[in-house]
C-alpha cells in the first residue's frame, strides 16, 4: 500500500490485514510508517502476519522504487494486491496556482502510481494472478472549481487502466480504479484550509465519508475485480455516467448502465446547474464587495 501511513492507505491496510493479508506499508515519513505499523499490528489474525514499512518517495525516482519492492517481495513473497494510495492535493483559481504545483501534482499522483505497479507488473504476468488498484477521486470523473491542478492528475489515472486492464487482462490481472467522494482524514482537513468559498461550497452539496468505510467497499470492489469502486448514491451516479468505454465486470452492470444513463444524466444536469450557480454568485458577491471597497 502506498500512501499507507494515514488517510485511506492506512485504512486499507487495516482492512486487508484483519482479513491475514502481509502488508508492505511505503510512505515518505518514516516516524509515522512506523506509528501505523502499531496500529495495524493490534489487527493480527495469527502469529505470522508481518507489516514491512519502507520509507521512499514513489514519485521521484523509478529504480529506487523498483528496488524497494523487489526488496519487499523477497521478504514477503509476490504482491497480490498493490493498491496505489499515494496523493497530495493543491486547490485554487487557476491562475493562483503556481506552475511547479502542477508539476509536482503530476509527478505524485500519476507517475507515483505508475512507478509501483510497473515495478510489479512482470511478476504479477509470470505467476497469471494479481491485483491493482489506483485511488483516484470523484474528482477524477468530474472537474470542479479549484482542482484545475488536482482533477488531471486524477483523471489521468483512469486512461492508464483502462489501457493497463485491457493489456493485463488475459494473465488473469484485474485493476481497480476507485473513486472516493470527500473522506475525512488528514489530507483533507489540510486542503480544506485552502479551498475557495466556491469549491467549499460546492463540496458541501455531498457529504463527507469515514476512510474505513471508504477502504472497505474499495478492498471488496478490488477483491472481486470489479473495474469501478464507488462509494454511496452519488458515487454510484457519477461512476455510471462516466463509464464511457471502461471495462464491465459482469452483464448486469453492463445493463444498468444502458437503462440508468439517461435519467442520471438528467440528475446529473441539475447538479452542474447548482454548481454553475454557486460560482456566479460567489463572483458576483465578490464584484460588489469590491465596488464598494472602492466607493468608500
Amino acid at each position: 500500500v502506498t500512501g499507507g501511513s494515514s488517510g485511506i492507505g492506512k485504512c486499507i491496510a487495516i482492512e486487508c490485514y484483519k482479513q491475514g493479508a502481509f502488508i508492505t506499508l511505503i510512505a515518505r515519513d518514516e516516524s509515522k510508517l512506523l506509528q501505523t505499523k502499531k496500529e495495524i499490528e493490534k489487527y493480527s489474525v495469527n502469529d505470522k502476519q508481518v507489516v514491512l514499512c519502507i520509507s521512499v518517495d514513489v514519485s521521484k525516482d523509478y529504480e529506487q522504487v523498483e528496488n524497494v519492492l523487489k526488496q519487499a517481495q523477497e521478504k514477503l513473497g509476490p504482491v497480490d494486491l498493490l493498491v496505489n494510495c499515494a496523493g497530495t492535493s493543491v486547490t485554487g483559481k487557476f491562475e493562483d496556482i503556481e506552475v511547479n504545483s502542477f508539476e509536482r501534482l503530476m509527478a505524485v499522483n500519476y507517475l507515483g502510481s505508475v512507478y509501483p505497479s510497473r515495478a510489479v507488473i512482470s511478476t504479477m504476468k509470470e505467476r497469471r494472478m494479481g491485483r491493482i488498484v489506483f485511488v483516484s477521486s470523484q474528482a477524477g470523473q468530474l472537474g470542479l472549481f479549484g482542482y484545475t491542478a488536482y482533477s488531471p492528475t486524477k483523471f489521468a489515472l483512469r486512461g492508464l487502466a483502462e489501457a493497463l486492464q485491457m493489456e493485463v487482462k488475459p494473465y488473469n490481472i484485474y485493476i481497480t480504479v476507485a473513486y472516493p467522494p470527500d473522506t475525512d482524514t488528514p489530507g483533507f482537513a489540510e486542503e480544506s484550509k485552502t479551498k475557495p468559498l466556491e469549491t467549499k461550497l460546492i463540496s458541501e452539496t455531498s457529504s463527507v465519508c469515514q476512510a474505513e468505510q471508504v477502504a472497505r467497499v474499495i478492498v471488496k470492489d478490488a477483491i472481486q475485480g470489479n473495474f469501478n469502486s464507488s462509494v454511496g448514491s452519488d458515487g454510484y451516479m457519477l461512476s455510471l455516467l462516466t463509464s464511457g468505454m471502461s471495462p464491465v465486470t459482469s452483464i448486469t452492470e453492463g445493463l444498468q448502465q444502458v437503462v440508468c444513463m439517461g435519467i442520471f444524466r438528467i440528475i446529473g444536469l441539475f447538479y452542474l446547474g447548482s454548481f454553475d450557480s454557486i460560482v456566479r454568485r460567489c463572483m458576483m458577491q465578490r464584484e460588489k464587495s469590491e465596488s464598494t471597497d472602492k466607493t468608500e
